[in-house]
């Protein structure tokens, strides 16, 4: 040993560098042994297609640990998507790897499969494919099924394997896991839908009847078929110009997107023609059949998620209502879409930092421990993870939970009072109501960022000051806090409403303001201060038209005063001592979601241009109609 220490000091002084240099450097050549920075050197690539039942081949690339023998075997990870399993060619490898590092240094045999239709795969695509149950013959297929004959050839023919089989990936290539769970393989043991679409109709593309119109821009990724098997991209994004607000206000109503929209795109037909959430969109809805489910899950999410939020909540709860002896997780951290799987080292949603390290240490102990324990360790159940790992994302720290939400949580009433007052008790007044006026002309931007936009996500933890000193925006606001006050679980709207014209939106925004002496971090934009600072913590959309079901749209009757109530999403935060809690309502949320014309119409995408009107709504917060948000607490 001390031959080696002298051998090593004369190495080092003899190199030139410093202590803390030549430390670095060390950590970087171990790094670069690793499989996942140099997966040429641990894995061997292979390419396959697989037939499924109905004669259609899809395509596969196989990466297999370069050690794997009939002594040492290893566990199948598969992941389905339709965004690209490339590169493409035997010799090509993934730059992916880096983005599962844990699981790539732990090594397991990687499979990644373009699904139906996409990239090089056959057959014809289509968005979250309907599941069918009992299905009768080889002609009916689902994404279940494709899974189920890919799983079945992968642990026939792929040498090596120890016939045990997880399945993982995040947005659509969730979706795909969720679907994973549904007449499942017997060799599938252990699935992480990551935010998972649950309904296009609540997730991505509509949040409760509304439009999700920055969501445009990648129609033509979804909407465009191709003929044969391909390597490259056979659809373009669309150019919207440097500012999206006045491309999508010069291009209201929705009609005039057709005319910059291809031909060819049949998904943006379909979003036109089904602006209810009728059978087209009910039998995408795949969180409805989450029944008799044997693999163990864990499903993960973002608290600041803008795409798919509904999903991984929905995909954990109806597994965990209909399925008792299931191994059923759920993880929800600080993170926009997709967050976790980014090593980033500091974690911040828009000008918001959360921590050090958040990630990699959920990739490292949650994350890779999960699959560990179900496809090489005891797969027991015993992964000493709690059911519900949650973030806290005002207190910045995790909390473990027996269930989500807790059953500790405690409902609480929070009454929207005269003169922009929040309290938990009701406004004993008579008559008392605050109006605006909401102009389709000039509606209420979701961001105060003037850049292009692909797909929003930045606006979930945005300073909400802008909004808050429009006209047309109320809020309702507390004394500031003499006590931590802690929220976990769903938070319900319940408003009395009036409108003079015959249909409205209404968006509830739940927001955190900071105390004026609060510092700024690294991430903070020049032309903002966390002093004051207003952090989005939950905001929701409701289409007024469906306040008595989804199923159809009905009017307002013009001046009279209506109940609209929705659920918005869960959320984990402490408003801590100090701050103050504000509830903003408003009636449009441009362009996040379309304008609503606030004339009625039966299909808002074939609105003209004289349907859109302003009109003075009001919100009513009398002793006869109490409007309040009612939220869950938890004591600390």
């Amino acid at each position: 040993m001390r031959l080696i220490l002298l051998v090593g000091l004369t190495l080092f002084f003899n190199s030139g560098l410093t202590l803390a240099q030549q430390i670095d450097s060390d950590a970087a050549a171990l790094a670069a042994t690793l499989p996942a920075e140099n997966p040429e050197e641990h894995y061997d690539k292979s390419e396959h297609y697989i037939t499924m039942r109905d004669g259609i081949r899809l395509y596969v690339a196989v990466y297999t640990p370069k050690d794997a023998s009939a002594d040492n075997t290893y566990p199948i990870m598969l992941q389905r998507t339709c965004y690209s399993a490339q590169p493409y060619g035997p010799d090509a490898y993934s730059e992916r790897f880096n983005r599962f590092a844990e699981l790539a240094n732990e090594k397991y045999i990687f499979v990644f499969q373009d699904v139906r239709g996409r990239w090089m795969s056959e057959g014809t695509f289509d968005n979250m494919r309907p599941y069918i149950p009992n299905k009768k013959d080889n002609s009916q297929i689902d994404e279940s099924s494709d899974t189920y004959d890919s799983i079945d050839w992968l642990v026939k023919n792929l040498p090596n394997n120890n016939g045990r089989v997880g399945v993982w990936g995040i947005s659509y290539p969730g979706f795909y896991s969720t679907c994973t769970l549904l007449d499942a393989h017997p060799a599938l043991k252990a699935v992480s839908p990551q935010a998972p679409i649950g309904d296009f109709y609540f997730d991505d593309f509509h949040h409760n009847g509304a439009y999700t119109l920055s969501y445009w821009s990648v129609n033509n990724l979804f909407g465009i078929q191709k003929d044969t098997p391909s390597d490259k991209a056979w659809y373009e994004f669309p150019n919207m110009g440097p500012d999206p607000y006045d491309f999508y206000l010069s291009h209201t109503p929705l009609s005039k997107l057709d005319k910059v929209t291809n031909p060819d795109n049949f998904f943006w037909k379909q979003i036109m023609e089904h602006p209810d959430y009728d059978e087209f969109w009910q039998k995408r809805n795949i969180v409805q059949h989450l029944k008799n489910i044997r693999p163990a899950v864990m499903t993960v999410g973002g608290w600041f998620d803008a795409e798919d939020l509904y999903g991984p909540l929905m995909t954990y709860g109806n597994i965990e209502k209909w399925n008792e002896d299931t191994y059923n997780t759920i993880v929800m951290g600080p993170w926009s879409h997709g967050d976790w799987s980014r090593r980033a080292g500091r974690q911040s949603v828009s000008n918001v930092f959360f921590g050090e390290g958040i990630n990699e240490t959920y990739q490292a102990e949650v994350e890779a421990r999960f699959f560990k324990h179900w496809l090489k360790g005891p797969a027991d159940g015993e992964t000493g993870l709690p059911e519900a790992h949650m973030y806290d994302c005002g207190l910045k720290e995790w909390r473990g939970f027996d269930n989500w939400p807790p059953a500790e949580a405690i409902e609480q009433p929070m009454y929207l009072g005269e003169s922009g007052d929040l309290s938990t008790s009701a406004n004993p007044g008579k008559a008392a109501s605050t109006h605006f006026i909401s102009d389709p002309d000039h509606p209420v931007p979701f961001r105060m960022d003037i850049k292009p936009l692909f797909i929003p996500r930045k606006y979930m933890a945005d300073d909400q000051r802008q909004a808050s000193r429009r006209p047309d925006v109320l809020t309702f606001t507390t004394e500031p806090l003499e006590e931590d006050i802690t929220l976990a679980g769903p938070i319900d709207a319940e408003l009395f409403v009036s409108t003079t014209g015959t249909d409205a939106d209404w968006v509830v925004k739940l927001v955190d303001v900071y105390p004026d002496d609060h510092p700024n971090y690294e991430e903070t934009q020049d032309h903002i201060v966390m002093g004051g600072y207003q952090q989005l913590v939950r905001g929701e959309v409701f289409r007024g038209r469906y306040r008595n079901g989804f199923e159809k749209g009905e009017p307002f009757t013009p001046d009279e005063v209506t109940a609209v109530n929705w659920q918005l999403q869960d959320v984990f935060h402490t408003f801590k001592k100090g701050h103050r809690i504000m509830i903003q309502v408003q009636s449009s949320w441009f362009p996040y979601v379309d304008m609503n014309p606030q004339t009625f119409v039966p299909n808002i995408f074939e609105a003209k241009e004289q349907d859109f009107q302003a009109q003075t709504h009001r919100v009513y917060h009398d002793a006869a109609h109490p409007s309040r948000v009612v939220v869950r607490t938890l004591k600390n």
